[in-house]
């Protein structure tokens, strides 16, 4: 398995996760101020008070490390775990840094620690994003389905992917 590191943050990753991070803390203390001490409404802003801090580590268990290719599959590497691609078929892959412009974010993640989840745009259609930096934008067209991956490397990323996929 080739391992390509995740592309480094961008400055406007690194400013939404930190905003991000700090407003998620300060509700959560701000909330944590403001619970009753008894009661049914107790229980419920108990409930509500740590829903930041479980979207924080809910974002940071998503962010992307990295990506493998080998064996016939795309592995992006999370924190725990590895989210598996399989390349069936011929894909294509491309590096184009404005791939991600002007998409539409229909579920995911937009910029807690990484940009991941799925996308829609009027060039790529509906894709999955795993990534850190859109300049460095690497599509994968696959049939059925396109994803977008973020290497550190991407041409050399394009070219391993071209000589891993099978045919």
């Amino acid at each position: 398995m080739q391992r390509f590191a995740a592309a480094p943050w961008p400055t406007s990753l690194k400013v939404l996760s930190g905003v991000g991070t700090i407003l998620l803390l300060a509700v959560w203390v701000g909330a944590e101020q403001g619970v009753p001490a008894r009661g049914a409404a107790h229980w419920v802003g108990t409930f509500m008070t740590w829903l930041p801090p479980a979207l924080l580590v809910g974002a940071l268990l998503f962010t992307v490390r990295g990506y493998g290719i080998g064996a016939g599959e795309l592995r992006v590497e999370r924190l725990l775990w590895s989210t598996v691609i399989p390349l069936e078929g011929t894909p294509r892959a491309w590096h184009d840094p404005q791939a991600i412009r002007h998409s539409v974010k229909v579920f995911g993640n937009g910029g807690l620690y990484a940009f991941t989840g799925l996308y829609r745009s009027k060039s790529l259609g509906r894709y999955r994003l795993f990534g850190t930096d859109p300049a460095r934008a690497v599509i994968v067209q696959l049939p059925g389905r396109t994803v977008v991956v973020t290497p550190e490397l991407p041409h050399a990323f394009v070219q391993c992917l071209s000589q891993a996929a099978p045919r």
